[in-house]
């Protein structure tokens, strides 16, 4: 099954996993110069939710299209790793060990600069930071260079939503889970059905997802940064 949406400067495509029997995905496709990151709002508060943003906008005159968790965050929302907003660090590049998802080397960082948008090792990134406009870091890297990350196994037995991103030309490819997937299955499904090259876990469980074309509005978890398109 293959559905597509085209409008609002993005197309919409739901698609049925290949590789991981009943598992279904949402695949987003944007054209990644209109992406935005959001965290605060103009009272320096951090805006948590992606109905918070749609509303905060909205006073604007704006409206959201389409909005995602953009990464892992502290209880205070605060980003764990990097964080770049409209060409400004907010947050530094964390290369320090430590446990849980994030800390599973190599992690990554997704960013958008002059030559579009990017998956790439957090290793590799102080070479690139010069003319970044938006990047935020998260981990595992579920695929570097067409592999797997060595540490994701099929037999794992840990499932949750979860959501990703990697990068396809000028576009990026964000996809949500509908079922709990392992990281393993998650990995694959980028690899065997979405033919990525480098793509990144930005989080598992909070996973939401903001579409009204979809009619959704997930507003199930307090969030950290978020990915968004503005119109």
């Amino acid at each position: 099954m293959k559905r597509v949406l085209l409008g609002l400067g993005f197309a919409l495509i739901g698609l049925n996993s290949r590789a991981e029997g009943d598992a279904t995905y949402t695949v987003v496709r944007v054209e990644a110069e209109k992406l935005r990151l959001y965290w605060r709002d103009d009272a320096d508060k951090p805006l948590r939710r992606l109905d918070r943003l749609a509303a905060w906008l909205k006073g604007q005159g704006r409206t959201l299209a389409f909005g995602m968790n953009a990464g892992m965050y502290h209880a205070d929302a605060s980003p764990v790793g990097l964080l770049v907003i409209d060409g400004r660090e907010i947050a530094p590049l964390n290369l320090a060990s430590g446990q849980g998802n994030f800390f599973l080397k190599p992690n990554g960082v997704f960013l958008v600069d002059a030559q579009g948008p990017r998956v790439i090792d957090a290793l590799d990134y102080p070479a690139l930071r010069e003319g970044v406009r938006l990047a935020t870091q998260s981990g595992p890297l579920l695929l570097k260079q067409g592999q797997i990350h060595p540490a994701l196994g099929p037999n794992s037995a840990s499932r949750y939503i979860r959501n990703g991103v990697c990068a396809a030309g000028s576009q990026a490819l964000f996809v949500i889970t509908e079922k709990p997937v392992t990281l393993y299955e998650f990995a694959s499904y980028f690899r065997d059905a979405l033919h990525c090259q480098d793509a990144l876990y930005l989080d598992g469980a909070v996973s939401s997802l903001y579409s009204p074309r979809l009619g959704r509005n997930d507003h199930w978890s307090e969030l950290g940064p978020l990915l968004a398109i503005v119109e």
